[in-house]
């Protein structure tokens, strides 16, 4: 498969993911836990939260708990910038073999995504001013929300399509509710995902 193409598909992901997010950023303040979503259709959630970390809202200095928050968003943002240039330095290598179409378009997915969440933390708290209890404004006279390198990625998509309670007999859990799918994402973690699931899918019918 040309890697023009892969381009098209890398392209349109960036497109809509930067829209998405923009949307959001200029239009609505961030969602505070317990206040109402953006639109609520109970399976369905469309909030605004910022996640300064990685997948799922962790830190690395949750692994790594003597350094920062400054020195673990930095090497966070370094570690995402020298990943996604290996991916795209291999998805280039890898249309000049002979790799199934299938497993070009899967890295294509996982890069565009990787790339829309750098976006994100290399650029947007220049770009952008803080949403705290505001709407954002594009290219601040007063400068952005933080340094370059340190801003924080944009999720709104939320699926939480149903809850229950744990029963009170069980250990630990006991009592707790829970609610399935609760994480907030944005386009880009759903390209990644969706990428990551067509990969190994591939990888598993050629190895078979």
């Amino acid at each position: 498969m040309p890697l023009r193409k892969l381009c098209w598909i890398i392209l349109a992901v960036l497109v809509l993911d930067q829209a998405f997010k923009a949307y959001i950023k200029l239009n609505y303040s961030l969602t505070f836990y317990g206040s109402d979503a953006i639109v609520d259709w109970g399976w369905f959630r469309l909030l605004f939260v910022e996640n300064k970390g990685m997948a799922w809202g962790a830190r690395l200095n949750d692994i790594i708990p003597f350094i920062s928050d400054n020195t673990a968003k930095l090497l966070l943002s370094i570690f995402r910038l020298l990943a996604v240039s290996a991916i795209g330095y291999w998805l280039v290598r890898a249309t000049k073999t002979a790799m199934p179409k299938g497993q070009l378009i899967a890295v294509s997915l996982i890069f565009a995504g990787a790339l829309g969440n750098i976006i994100d933390s290399v650029f947007y708290g220049v770009l952008f001013s803080n949403s705290y209890g505001q709407i954002a404004t594009f290219l601040p006279s007063e400068g952005g929300y933080a340094p370059l390198m340190f801003g924080h990625v944009v999720d709104m998509l939320q699926f939480p399509m149903f809850s229950w309670t744990w029963p009170e007999w069980l250990p630990l859990i006991g009592g707790n509710s829970f609610t399935f799918f609760e994480p907030v994402f944005n386009i880009a973690d759903s390209a990644i995902s969706i990428g990551v699931v067509l990969l190994l899918l591939k990888t598993r019918k050629t190895s078979s």
